[in-house]
Formats: C-alpha cells, sequence, structure tokens
C-alpha cells in the first residue's frame, strides 16, 4: 500500500511554489563549488556539513544557508544548481516550478543580478524545451536588512522585468514586519510587479495581514500562524489567498513539534488554499515527492485531498489561465487514468 501511494504522489503533476533555489545546495556541489573557487567551508567533508544541519530555529538554518550560498560565484554554478534541481524535481512529478533567490546575498559578494538570472535561467530553458516544464522566477528581498537596500536591489530587478513573475520577501521574520518594506513594494507594483511575502511561520497573524493588506500581496508563504486568527481564516477562504506550505522545514526549524500535530489537513478542511512545497530541500530532508509523502502520512491524507494539493498549486502559481488549464486537466486526466480518487 505505501509503495502504491508513494507511486500515486509520484505520478500526480504537481507545481512548486515555494523552495529558495540557493536551499537547494546539496553539500556534493557546496564541495565541489568551493574547490572551484578556492572557497573554503567551515566543515571537514560531506558528512561533515550533513551533520550541521540540525537547528534549533529559523535563525541557526539562516546561519549555515548564508555560509553556504558564499560558493556561487558565477553563471556556471547558478546553472549547476538549478539544472540540479529540476531534474529532481521532473523525477518527482513537478510540471511547474516558481522559484525564489535572493539576490542581495549575491550582490553582497559582487555577484551581478544579471549573472544569477542567466545561470538560472539557461537551465530553466533548457527544462521547458526538453520536459515542457514550466517556470516563473520570484526574486526576494532579505527582510532583517534595510528598506533602502531592498529598494537598491529592486532597482536591480527592474531592467530584468519581463524575466521575473513578482517579488517576494523572506529571511528573519521576527521583529521584521511587512509595513518596514511598504514602499519598495508599492515601488515594485507600480512597474507591474505582482507581490508574495513569507508572513505567519515564526510571526504572529498580524504579520499576514499586514502582508495582504499594506503590501497587497497575492500569496503568503508560510501561514501557519494564521490558524491562532478565526477571522484571518475566514478570509483567507473567503479570498482564495495561497498559503505555500513547507511541512518538513516547519519540523525541521521546531515551528511543530511533530508532523502530525502540524495545520495543514485542517486548513485544508477549512476550505484554504493550502499548498505542500519543500522550502530549502537540500537542508530539511526532504524535496516536494518527500514532503506530499511525510504529510499523507502523518495526517492520514486521501488521494482526493492529496489531488486537492495538487490543484490548488496550480491555481495559486503565477501562469497565464491557458496554462493554469493545461496543467489541471493534466492533472485530473491522471486521476482518472488511475481509477479516480
Amino acid at each position: 500500500m505505501k509503495t502504491a501511494m508513494t507511486e500515486f504522489i509520484r505520478g500526480l503533476p504537481k507545481a512548486e511554489l515555494h523552495v529558495h533555489i540557493e536551499g537547494t545546495l546539496e553539500p556534493e556541489l557546496a564541495f565541489q563549488l568551493a574547490a572551484k573557487h578556492g572557497v573554503p567551508l567551515p566543515h571537514a567533508s560531506v558528512d561533515d556539513l550533513r551533520r550541521a544541519y540540525e537547528f534549533s530555529d529559523l535563525q541557526s538554518f539562516l546561519d549555515v544557508y548564508y555560509a553556504g550560498a558564499q560558493v556561487l560565484r558565477d553563471e556556471d554554478d547558478f546553472y549547476l544548481l538549478t539544472r540540479a534541481y529540476l531534474g529532481r524535481a521532473r523525477s518527482q512529478g513537478v510540471v511547474h516550478v516558481e522559484i525564489f533567490f535572493d539576490p542581495q546575498t549575491h550582490s553582497a559578494r559582487g555577484v551581478a543580478f544579471g549573472t544569477v538570472l542567466a545561470g538560472m535561467r539557461r537551465a530553466l530553458i533548457e527544462a521547458e524545451r526538453a520536459w515542457g516544464m514550466t517556470f516563473r522566477l520570484i526574486p526576494c528581498f532579505l527582510r532583517h536588512l534595510s528598506a533602502s537596500e531592498a529598494m537598491s536591489a529592486l532597482q536591480q530587478v527592474l531592467p530584468h522585468r519581463d524575466a521575473i513573475a513578482a517579488v517576494g520577501l523572506d529571511s528573519t521574520e521576527n521583529g521584521h514586519p511587512p509595513t518596514k518594506f511598504r514602499e519598495v513594494f508599492a515601488r515594485a507594483r507600480h512597474a507591474g510587479l505582482p507581490a508574495v511575502a513569507h508572513a505567519g511561520e515564526e510571526g504572529p497573524p498580524d504579520y499576514i495581514r499586514e502582508a495582504l493588506d499594506v503590501l497587497q500581496v497575492l500569496r503568503i508563504d508560510h501561514g501557519v500562524r494564521c490558524e491562532e486568527d478565526d477571522e484571518l481564516m475566514e478570509r483567507l477562504a473567503r479570498e482564495r489567498i495561497p498559503l505555500t506550505m513547507c511541512p518538513l522545514s516547519n519540523v525541521k526549524l521546531r515551528i511543530f513539534d511533530r508532523l502530525d500535530s502540524h495545520n495543514l489537513k485542517r486548513l485544508l478542511e477549512r476550505g484554504l488554499c493550502v499548498t505542500v512545497n519543500s522550502d530549502d530541500p537540500a537542508y530539511f530532508g526532504g524535496y516536494l515527492l518527500e514532503n506530499y509523502l511525510a504529510v499523507q502520512e502523518a495526517l492520514a491524507l486521501d488521494r482526493e485531498q492529496l489531488a486537492l494539493l495538487a490543484r490548488n498549486s496550480v491555481e495559486a502559481s503565477f501562469l497565464a489561465p491557458g496554462e493554469k488549464r493545461r496543467w489541471l486537466q493534466a492533472i485530473e486526466a491522471y486521476v482518472a487514468g488511475r481509477g479516480g480518487v
């Protein structure tokens, strides 16, 4: 039965809407690129680095995450990183990806925005041509840095507007409310860029409300703490505001002690547009398939609920209506071919 469920989930066409490309950096590639550039890593071996992936909270993870990103230096590095992620995603039934990346992490080391973008797009275009996988790119502002630094980052993004689907907000949540970036997101909106934001992961439900009302985001990344506010829950359900949840990440960062206490199923049953994603899979113990399998087992999700999660992922994407219909039809054809749900 477990094997049958695994194969059902693997074959189910799915979109991934919340994955940080820097968070897909596996230790083997990190050491390969460190050797290429002569960058010292604070770990003796691949196994030693993997052992460092035990985190007490979001900040303890970010410390390791930003250190790892130091090995990403040129266009080929970002190409290799993105290609590796896409190959794994395809093998797990991912048909559409919306990738987050952190330009400020790289510009601080003198790596130009265009360099990062060119490497990622080369891999994405190859995947689209070879496999039909569709994609969107979302640069995120680092909320632990100042709003003026975010505005400077936005100025680097705008010349590449045609290659960008939206802007986002990530990094340390506590103490950095969405309101801090009001002017940055207003400027992006004026330029025609929609927005998403991490909110309600470690931060309070009010951060979700601020992201919606002040930043005017179309999607909430994480959002697990919405359950603490019934009025907010009703709004999210009524307005079909997507939540891009990352179950294994939430357990790894101690948002939930155990996966069987995660609120994903409760929110799904309340009618919220919940999706499953991997966040930073190299660090959190699983890509999209592993996240689906983990919540299916821990929360006893049936095939109908799993198919709903896949439909939600397409609905919540930045794809054009015709592209959404294509992938929704693929989901329905798959489910029908498996004898229904």
